[in-house]
């Protein structure tokens, strides 16, 4: 019987700079998923690689002294290295200066020209150089770039375009079919509400402004817009052929089964890349996941503020697999999560040493200390056996229920949840009061056979998150990997094996003092290169150079003061922690916003006048400050019940006040 195909892809890396550990993610949430297919008894086929061309890549070339192509190769292969070292199971590693792939998107553009569906025509806009997008003044965010929040700068030249209103219909009556394509539901909802419902415009598809892409055939001072190039790479990877001579692989894998991707990138998948595959008469991806980010601390990563973690660093200091437990058990299913050195510490500590790690070495050492190592079942059962039975055997169908969801955080805490029973067992069995009576050796020797066995469940179940650990459980154990049809039996381990007489210490503890004394280090390093890179495009540039000029000293508001109030008074309002769900524009309001906010297990509906500070789209998952006594007020029509609170500048720029820890929704503000 053959295997049933599944196709997954992560999307694929720009090729800018070394990736940070929130970028990794995505390989190692990727690579869990796939590894999990493989073991349900699929014919996987994962694809990961990286993005090589574009302005930004142009100018970053220039400022090294190298060619593009140069400079691609360095970077392609530092990702490379980074997604080998997390051990990514990848079956193709595409890169967009692949030959084969430049020779595909040039047929792709053709043939959407011959369909109509690309024209020639001329833009003119505002430019973001990073995000490789032009944007209309209405679409910018206090003058700004809405995607990345950098500058934009005017910019006008001749441009293709594609028809994107054409196939725009189709598209929404696709996601309101397939409610499973846009995951998670949050994602969905901001393509429609923001960007498909209000209407889409032609997407420039072309630039002449920069020669480093792959050059338009029939019109060569145009290269291919780095979306169409990128974008396509899912195609071109497994053998697609726009002449229509696609290859078995591509029969096979096609459509694919899961896109996972970054939230920044989501439109560019769910909009630009569906509509394109329309364009090619060739079905739609089966769904896509936008995923969320890794933030150091509750905030972005950047090496002059010393605090980007890369995983060749946490590998260092923590082994390859603790780096893997960390960034799947961490990251919540659709919102931000939160990564720190000292939280990393804390998790190997209390999660892999204590959990897991004592577990295995316990149970080891006391099979060898009190039967030479072979481990036996005795045959005599006792009630208290019973539920850690009946969790191995459920744990299997609740890390499948929570795969098919690529809930892969609660997956993984599954797993771990039956350690703990393992954990707890041992301390009701109480193995070294059994071994004091000759009399309990049956009673002992079958203790310590259920714990060996659940051990070898946990760690089936486990080879797809952390395979080192797992093969390191297995070889100690002299057991082998389990398959889905063996875990729906319990007792599989031979009884009369004989365990390794030096059981090796999964994961070790680790002082956190030692640890921050070394992250100081690396942290010191990542400033020093950033002051360096920062002077050296100064001076490129023709710019001073940062820390040479003279401080300017922060400027200071003075306000009128209000009347004194009593703590009463002050008692009077309440203050909560919101989180923010969903967020839409009011309609013929230049000012307004309507938030949904999750305060405690309430959601208030609550009108901001920060539209011009704030796109809606931004504001979903950030966490506020939040006024929620405040009587309910209607606002253009919509009834407010609550306030943001906001902080605002001399030129009146605003703000929102937002926790400098993470705090859950509904944490009183006092």
């Amino acid at each position: 019987m053959s295997k049933k195909p599944y196709y997954i892809t992560t999307a694929i890396a720009y090729t800018s700079g070394k990736p940070h550990i929130g970028n990794t993610y995505e390989a190692i949430l990727a690579d869990s998923i796939a590894r999990y297919k493989r073991f349900q008894g699929y014919d996987v086929f994962l694809q990961t690689g990286t993005d090589e061309h574009g302005q930004k890549i142009e100018e970053k070339a220039a400022a090294a002294g190298v060619t593009p192509k140069e400079f691609v190769d360095s970077v392609s292969g530092e990702i490379k290295r980074i997604w080998d070292l997390v051990d990514t199971s990848y079956d193709k590693f595409i890169r967009t200066t692949d030959a084969d792939h430049e020779a595909q998107v040039k047929k792709i553009f053709k043939k959407m020209v011959d369909k109509g569906d690309i024209y020639k025509g001329a833009y003119e806009g505002m430019y973001c150089t990073p995000c490789e997008s032009f944007w209309t003044d209405s679409q910018l965010v206090d003058g700004k770039c809405p995607d990345c929040g950098r500058a934009v700068q005017p910019a006008k030249e001749e441009a293709y375009f594609f028809k994107m209103s054409k196939y725009a219909d189709r598209l929404i009556e696709h996601i309101n079919t397939h409610p499973e394509f846009i995951q998670p539901v949050s994602r969905k909802n901001e393509m429609m509400n923001n960007f498909l419902l209000p209407g889409l415009q032609d997407l420039c598809v072309s630039r002449t402004s920069f020669k480093w892409g792959i050059p338009v055939e029939e019109d060569p001072k145009h290269v291919v817009y780095v979306w169409l190039d990128a974008l396509t790479n899912y195609i071109t990877g497994i053998g697609y052929d726009a002449d229509g001579n696609h290859t078995e692989q591509f029969k096979k894998f096609w459509p694919a089964d899961l896109h996972l991707i970054g939230k920044d990138i989501i439109r560019f998948h769910t909009i630009y890349w569906p509509i394109f595959l329309m364009s090619l008469d060739i079905p739609l991806p089966k769904q896509i996941f936008g995923h969320p980010w890794l933030l150091q601390g509750g905030d972005k990563m950047s090496k002059s503020k010393g605090n980007v973690i890369y995983a060749d660093d946490m590998a260092d200091l923590f082994g390859v697999d603790a780096v893997r437990y960390f960034v799947l058990h961490e990251m919540p299913f659709d919102n931000d999560g939160t990564i720190t050195w000292e939280l990393l510490v804390e998790r190997l500590n209390a999660d892999l040493a204590n959990t897991l790690g004592n577990l295995v070495n316990r149970t080891i050492s006391m099979s060898n200390k009190y039967f030479g190592g072979v481990v036996r079942n005795g045959g005599v059962a006792e009630p208290v056996d019973e539920e850690l039975k009946a969790l191995a055997l459920e744990t299997p169908g609740i890390v499948e229920e929570k795969m098919e969801k690529l809930r892969v955080a609660d997956a993984i805490s599954a797993v771990f949840n039956l350690f703990k029973r393992c954990n707890k067992y041992i301390d009701e069995t109480a193995p070294w009061a059994l071994a004091k009576d000759e009399a309990n050796a049956d009673r002992l020797a079958t203790v310590l056979y259920n714990l060996v066995e659940s051990i070898c469940i946990g760690a089936s179940l486990l080879k797809s998150f952390l395979p080192h650990t797992a093969d390191k459980i297995f070889a100690q154990l002299n057991a082998t990997e389990r398959t889905e049809e063996d875990l729906k039996t319990y007792g599989l381990y031979v009884s009369g094996t004989k365990v390794t007489e030096t059981p090796e210490i999964l994961f070790a503890r680790l002082d956190a003092k030692e640890v921050m004394e070394k992250v100081a280090v690396i942290q010191e390093k990542q400033r020093a290169e950033a002051a360096a890179e920062a002077a050296e495009e100064a001076k490129r540039l023709g710019l001073p150079v940062p820390g040479e000029e003279e401080k300017e000293e922060e400027s200071v508001i003075d306000i009128e003061a209000k009347p004194e109030i009593t703590y009463d008074d002050f008692a009077k309002l309440q203050f909560q922690v919101g989180e923010i769900i969903a967020c839409e524009e009011v309609k013929k309001s230049k000012k307004l916003l309507c938030s949904q906010v999750k305060i405690g297990s309430q959601v208030k509906q609550i009108v901001s006048g920060i539209k011009q500070h704030y796109s809606a789209e931004e504001m979903v998952g950030k966490k506020v400050m939040v006024l929620v006594n405040l009587k309910p007020a209607t606002l253009a029509g919509i009834v407010s019940e609550g306030m943001l609170l906001c902080a605002e500048d001399e030129n009146g720029e605003l703000a929102l006040m937002t926790p400098e820890k993470k705090m859950p929704a509904g944490a009183e503000i006092c």
